[in-house]
C-alpha cells in the first residue's frame, strides 16, 4: 500500500486540519472532526443550520460542501466509518441557534444511529433539530425496500438544495421538506472497475480480474450487486440510465438534472465520455436535461469507477440549484445547452485535394507503396507502444496505426504524382499522428513535395534531393542531430546510405535498401544512447537499454517501401 499518508488512525484528523489551513471560510473544532462555517452570527441570528456528515474517505464531500448557500457543518467520521454521536452533537451545538438544525443522513445503519441519536440530545438542550434520510441507490430496486437503500452520491444535490433554502431564511420546517422531497426523488447508481484500500486496512477492500467490474457499487468499497465483463462505456451507461429511469417512473420524463460522479481514480477523460452518453441516452427518451455536472463530488478513497444521479426539476428545485454557495466543492449552476454546439472547421486551400485528377506514370506504384507503409505500421502497433511507454508516454504505436488508417483512405486523386501525394499525406498526418511525429512527417512530406513541384516521373537523383530535403527538415525543426536518440538519428543514417550507395553506383532500389538498412542500424544502436532531446530526456540513464520508438517507427516504413521496391525490380528482371 502506497499512500501519503503518517498515522493511518490520524490521517483523517490531519487531512481537516490541512482543509482548514487552507480556507478561511472555515472553522475546525478544537476537540472534534468537525468542521463548520467560520463566518456564523451570534446564534440568536442564525438561520437553519444544514448539518451532514459521516465516513471519511469519501472527499470533497463532506467538508468541501461548507460554505455559505450549503452545509453549515460536516462531521467526519474515521475512513468509511460513521462519526459519533459526541461529534454530531458538538457539530450542532457549535454551529446551530434557535432556528434550528437539519441533519442530513446518508442510509447507513451507523450514520442513522448516532446522528439521530445526536438529534434527539439535541432537542433536550433546546435546540429544534429535524433529521431525514438520503436513500438514493437504485441498484438495490430488487434487493431491499425502497427505505433500506443506501445513500450514496445523490446527497450532494439534497445538500444544495437544503444549504440554498436555509440560506434563504426559511423556517426548519420548509427547509426539511424541501431536502426530503429531492431526497425521495433522487437517484442513483454505481460501477466500479476496481477496489480502494482503506489506510488502516492496508489492502484492497477486494479483488477483480482484468475484465471484470461490478454493477451497483456503495462508497465504502464494498462490493456491487452483480459482476459482470467490462463492456464499453456506452454499453455500461445504458444500463445505468435504464436502471434509473425504470426506477423513476413519471419522474423520469421530465426535465431533469445529471450528476456523473468519479469515485476517486477515474479520470476526468473517462467521466466525460460517460457523461456524453447519458446525454445522448437521456434526450433520446425524451428527457430533458437542464443541467449537469461532472467530476469527484462523493467518492471511496482512490476507487476506480462513476456513478449516475437524476433529480427530477421544478422551477423551485432549479431556484436552489442556481443559487451562489462559497462552498469551495459546489461547482456551480450546471447550466448546459440544449445540444452541442458544433462548429466547422476552416482548413487552408493547401488543405485541398483535387476529386479528379488523371493518373500519372507512377501512381500505381506510389498507392503499392503506400499500403505497405500502413500494412507495416499497423503490424507495429503494439511493438512501438511498448516502446514508447519505457521510454515516453505511449501513444507513439496508436499514433502510427492512426496514420496508417488516414494513408489508406486518401482519395485516389492523391496519388496523381509524388508532389500531389506528398502534400496530401502532409495534411492528413499532421492531423491524425498525435505529439511531435505528426508535424515532423507533415513538414517533412511539404518539403519533399516543393521538391518534386512540376514533376510527375522523377529520376533517382530527384528522389535523393527529396530525401535529403525531407531528412534535414526534421532537424531544423526539432533541432535533433545524429546521437541525440530521436527519430532523427535513422534518418540521417538512411541519408548516408543512400548517399554512399549512390556514389557506388548502384540503382536508385539498391539505394533505398541500403538507406533502410542504416536506419535499423541506427534504431537499434539509440538503445545505447543517453537522450538529449524529446519527453525521454526526462529519464536520463533510465531510457538507456531499449530503442526509441520514433527511430524505430522510421525503420519500418523504410523498410516496408524497401521490400516493395525490390519486389518490382525483381519483376521487371522476370519480364
Amino acid at each position: 500500500m502506497k499512500k501519503l499518508i503518517n498515522d493511518p488512525r490520524a490521517a483523517v484528523r490531519e487531512m481537516l486540519e490541512g482543509l482548514a489551513d487552507v480556507s478561511p471560510h472555515l472553522a475546525l473544532l478544537a476537540d472534534e472532526n468537525v468542521i463548520l462555517r467560520g463566518d456564523l452570527p451570534e446564534p440568536a441570528d442564525r438561520k437553519v443550520a444544514v448539518i451532514s456528515g459521516g465516513g471519511s474517505g469519501h472527499e470533497p464531500a463532506h467538508a468541501g460542501y461548507v460554505g455559505e448557500g450549503m452545509l453549515t457543518a460536516a462531521v467526519a467520521g474515521d475512513v468509511f466509518t460513521s462519526p459519533s454521536v459526541d461529534a454530531v452533537l458538538a457539530a450542532i451545538l457549535a454551529s446551530a441557534g434557535p432556528a434550528g438544525a437539519l441533519l442530513i443522513i446518508k442510509n447507513y445503519t451507523g450514520d442513522r444511529l448516532n446522528f439521530s441519536l445526536a438529534a434527539e440530545l439535541a432537542r433536550k438542550e433546546g435546540i429544534p433539530t429535524e433529521t431525514m434520510i438520503v436513500a438514493d441507490d437504485v441498484a438495490l430496486r430488487d434487493i431491499v425496500a425502497r427505505d433500506r437503500r443506501r445513500g450514496i452520491a445523490g446527497t450532494v444535490l439534497v445538500h444544495k438544495i437544503a444549504g440554498a433554502a436555509a440560506e434563504k431564511g426559511l423556517p426548519l420546517a420548509d427547509v426539511a421538506r424541501l431536502a426530503r422531497s429531492a431526497a425521495s426523488e433522487v437517484a442513483t447508481m454505481g460501477i466500479g472497475l476496481g477496489a480502494c484500500t482503506v489506510p488502516t486496512a492496508g489492502k484492497p477492500s477486494f479483488e477483480l480480474g482484468e475484465n471484470e467490474i461490478e454493477f451497483g457499487l456503495g462508497i465504502h468499497g464494498e462490493k456491487g450487486v452483480r459482476r459482470s465483463h467490462i463492456q464499453s462505456a456506452d454499453k455500461i451507461v445504458d444500463q445505468i440510465v435504464d436502471t434509473l429511469l425504470t426506477d423513476m417512473g413519471p419522474f423520469g420524463t421530465r426535465s431533469v438534472a445529471l450528476f456523473v460522479n468519479g469515485l476517486g481514480a477515474t479520470p476526468p477523460m473517462e467521466l466525460s465520455i460517460v457523461a456524453r452518453q447519458a446525454l445522448s441516452v437521456l434526450r433520446a427518451r425524451g428527457c430533458r436535461v437542464a443541467k449537469a455536472w461532472v467530476g469527484n463530488f462523493m467518492t471511496a478513497l482512490e476507487m476506480p469507477g462513476c456513478s449516475l444521479s437524476l433529480l427530477p426539476l421544478d422551477e423551485e428545485r432549479i431556484s436552489l440549484l442556481d443559487a451562489p454557495s462559497r462552498a469551495a466543492a459546489w461547482p456551480g449552476p450546471g447550466d448546459i445547452a440544449e445540444r452541442r454546439n458544433n462548429v466547422m472547421s476552416a482548413h487552408p486551400a493547401a488543405d485541398a485535394t483535387p476529386e479528379t485528377s488523371a493518373p500519372g506514370p507512377v501512381s500505381t506504384q506510389l498507392k503499392t507503396v503506400v499500403d505497405a507503409v500502413a500494412d507495416a505500421l499497423e503490424q507495429a502497433e503494439s511493438h512501438l507502444t511498448e516502446l514508447d511507454s519505457l521510454a515516453g508516454d505511449g501513444d507513439l504505436g496508436a499514433s502510427m496505426e492512426r496514420g496508417a488508417q488516414a494513408l489508406r483512405a486518401l482519395p485516389s486523386s492523391a496519388f496523381s504524382t509524388p508532389e500531389t501525394l506528398f502534400v496530401a499525406m502532409a495534411n492528413t498526418l499532421r492531423r491524425t499522428i498525435a505529439g511531435s511525429s505528426g508535424p515532423f512527417y507533415a513538414t517533412a512530406l511539404v518539403r519533399a513535395a516543393r521538391r518534386l513541384s512540376g514533376i510527375s516521373m522523377p529520376d533517382t537523383a530527384q528522389w535523393g534531393a527529396a530525401f535529403a530535403d525531407a531528412v534535414h527538415s526534421v532537424s531544423e525543426i526539432g533541432g535533433a542531430k545524429p546521437g541525440d536518440r530521436t527519430m532523427f538519428d535513422a534518418l540521417s543514417a538512411a541519408l548516408d546510405g543512400w548517399r554512399q550507395a549512390q556514389e557506388a553506383g548502384e540503382t536508385g532500389e539498391r539505394s533505398w535498401q541500403h538507406a533502410a538498412a542504416s536506419a535499423r542500424e541506427a534504431a537499434k544502436a539509440t538503445a545505447n544512447m543517453k537522450p538529449r532531446l524529446g519527453r525521454a530526456s526526462y529519464l536520463g540513464d533510465r531510457a538507456v537499454g531499449t530503442p526509441d520508438g520514433g527511430a524505430v517507427a522510421v525503420a519500418i516504413w523504410m523498410e516496408a517501401i524497401a521490400e516493395v521496391l525490390r519486389a518490382s525490380a525483381i519483376q521487371r528482371a522476370s519480364a
